[in-house]
């Protein structure tokens, strides 16, 4: 092992020996045993949603059949998209091959799995494409291991070897052993797959990897404490999560033992973050790099199944059960990572998932390195009132300068939103330093990303410190005052002495939110911003008229302030047409809110209210 790797192996706590002897043997033995198909078997017979959900993965495996494999084509600096393809390949062609026996699925699979074996290499320098990769090749030497030739195992585990352990044994490329995010739960995830799938093999070396990925992946797991919250927001609670159970389900199944991994601090309770963060227009509470869309996360089935509590997935439930028959169009985006789509299956028939209730919660606040507040006013119906409020730093993973901002649904209608992500290809391919965290970092110039863009506070036209962190100091969880109070000096740096925000809805759930500022020694020119996707004008009272869907709402402020020469506030509407040629069109969506100053030593209150007229 190279320096770092050994780093690893010393400083982290022990959790297995490396010489512990594992009782492995037969194939196969990643997620779904022999004989377990039959408990898939009886219930799609039995559960015409879940039916729908495997006939469509085998449709589509059908229409595989007819694509040329895959070849290396990188997009950028990524492998990434073809390690996804055949990972959905050989998944779901393994998968349909053990549940209907149709020998054409196993021999497209193992086509697939030697023109992957081919390429040169599966892009280390970017160790997330190595990952998906070597995980797609262990799921369909395990899963068809009997059907494959003596030489063609030989070839994947040489190559599961050669292009994947071994990178990730150079420290050009290992640095996501001591990541806290996303891509130590993915590499860690793959690379478990390859050493369980392969075991046999190279049975020492095997027992040494699996000790290293139990004892690098803590550093990710910590992220969920203490109540289950993900720094990253919704989509990559998908990406990191999903991986992270994939891994914790293959260990139980090859041997009986997870390790004690699911018992990190707050990971059982993250199914209720998920939940949460959707609201229930059906769009995500979609802070940091998120799309708007809620998918269907694959994992609350395993996650339910844990806690043995079938409310986890009541959402989940309820789209699968309105999936449509051509879902399979647009299956990306209906389910999270749905390149994993048949561990829904997998997970879902060893639950009972008849009369399952609803939540009985409807406030949840998430303490961790992203602070969250959100309340949901009910789960049945598209019309409830949500408010999600955040915290947080621009330094997370992934994180926007978006401290202060929030999301407020009324009478079915989304009224503060959150612009979401950017595809990344698409700033990277202009010459954008996306990564450049640093306060004049240009990943800061991109529209979406800036504090400009978001439902939040920007002082003196000046970006948020990226060095700052916004806790929660206070919630309300009461019929008359639902909501939270935000300390937001340190995103102000020297401007503001004290900076404070509280964002609440009252007994009716219509939005109120108060910012208390104190300038330093110089005035400060206050932009308040609410983004939307209304139809805005100013009225003639200084108001600012929202209309969305036939429904109307109207936005109002007022300011005090400790100085009797204080001026007027100014009404806006702010286009969101992009700054720049590399950022993203944001149709169908502006900017409303209001400019005020607040003198040098001065305190001023601003209390805006957002209501239907």
């Amino acid at each position: 092992m190279k320096k770092l790797v050994v780093y690893i192996l010393f400083l982290v706590s022990p959790v297995l020996s490396a010489q512990e002897k594992f009782d492995i043997s037969g194939h196969p033995r990643l997620l779904l045993t022999a004989g377990e198909e039959d408990g898939i078997s009886r219930m799609i017979a039995a559960d015409p949603a879940m039916a729908k959900v495997h006939d469509g993965i085998v449709a589509e495996c059908d229409r595989m059949l007819a694509l040329p494999p895959l070849e290396r084509v990188m997009e950028g600096k990524r492998l990434l998209h073809t390690s996804r393809e055949a990972l959905r390949r050989i998944f779901w062609l393994s998968y349909s091959y053990r549940m209907t026996g149709k020998e054409a699925y196993a021999e497209r699979a193992i086509d697939e799995m030697m023109a992957v074996c081919a390429f040169k290499d599966w892009n280390p320098s970017h160790f997330l494409d190595v990952g998906e990769m070597v995980m797609a090749v262990a799921i369909g030497y395990d899963w068809l291991y009997d059907v494959m030739l003596p030489e063609q195992r030989q070839t994947v585990s040489r190559s599961i070897m050669e292009k994947g352990f071994e990178p990730a044994d150079d420290e050009r490329y290992s640095g996501f052993y001591n990541l806290a995010n996303n891509w130590n739960q993915v590499c860690c995830s793959g690379l478990m797959y390859g050493a369980l799938a392969t075991y046999e093999d190279h049975p020492e070396y095997s027992r040494e990897l699996i000790d290293l990925y139990v004892r690098s992946v803590p550093f990710a797991l910590a992220c969920y404490a203490p109540d289950g919250g993900y720094p990253e927001g919704f989509n990559y609670w998908g990406y990191g999560t999903s991986f992270q159970v994939m891994m914790i389900a293959a260990l139980e199944s090859a041997l009986g033992t997870d390790y004690g991994l699911s018992e990190a601090p707050g990971f059982l309770d993250t199914g209720s973050f998920i939940q949460f963060m959707t609201a229930p227009s059906g769009d995500c509470f979609n802070f940091s790099d998120s799309p708007s869309m809620a998918a269907c996360n694959p994992m609350m089935f395993w996650f339910a199944g844990r806690n043995d509590d079938p409310s986890i997935i009541f959402l989940e439930r309820r789209v699968i059960r309105s999936l449509p028959d051509d879902f399979m169009k647009d299956a990306s985006r209906r389910f999270t990572e749905y390149r994993l789509l048949p561990s829904l299956l997998i997970f879902a028939s060893r639950l009972d998932t008849s009369g399952i209730a609803a939540p009985e919660e409807n406030f949840r606040v998430f303490e961790g390195k992203t602070p969250l507040f959100v309340y949901r006013e009910g789960w049945e119906s598209e019309k409830d009132a949500y408010l999600g409020i955040k915290g947080g730093s621009p330094m997370t993973s992934h994180a926007h300068m978006d401290a202060g901002s929030f999301i407020y649904e009324y009478d079915g209608v989304r009224w503060s939103m959150d612009l979401g992500m950017q595809d990344y290809h698409s700033l990277e391919s202009r010459g954008v330093d996306l990564w450049n965290q640093e306060q004049h970092g240009q990943r800061w110039d991109v529209f979406r990303l800036g504090n400009e863009a978001h439902s939040t506070l920007t002082l003196n036209g000046d970006r948020h410190r990226v060095k700052s962190f916004v806790p929660l100091t206070g919630i309300w969880q009461k019929k008359s005052r639902k909501g939270a109070c935000l300390e937001m000096t340190e995103a102000f740096g020297d401007m503001v002495t004290d900076a404070e925000r509280s964002v609440f809805l009252d007994r009716r759930n219509r939005l109120h939110v108060e910012d208390r500022l104190t300038a330093d020694d110089g005035e400060v020119e206050v932009m308040w911003v609410m983004t939307t996707p209304a139809r805005a004008r100013i009225a003639a009272d200084g108001s600012i008229l929202l209309e969305k869907d036939g429904k109307r709402m109207k936005l109002r402020m007022t300011v005090s302030s400790d100085d009797a020469s204080y001026t007027a506030v100014n009404a806006h509407v702010w286009s969101n047409d992009p700054p720049h040629d590399y950022d993203a069109p944001n149709p169908g969506t502006c900017r409303v809110g209001f400019t005020f100053t607040v003198p040098a030593n001065c305190s001023a209150t601003a209390s805006a209210t957002l209501r239907p007229f």
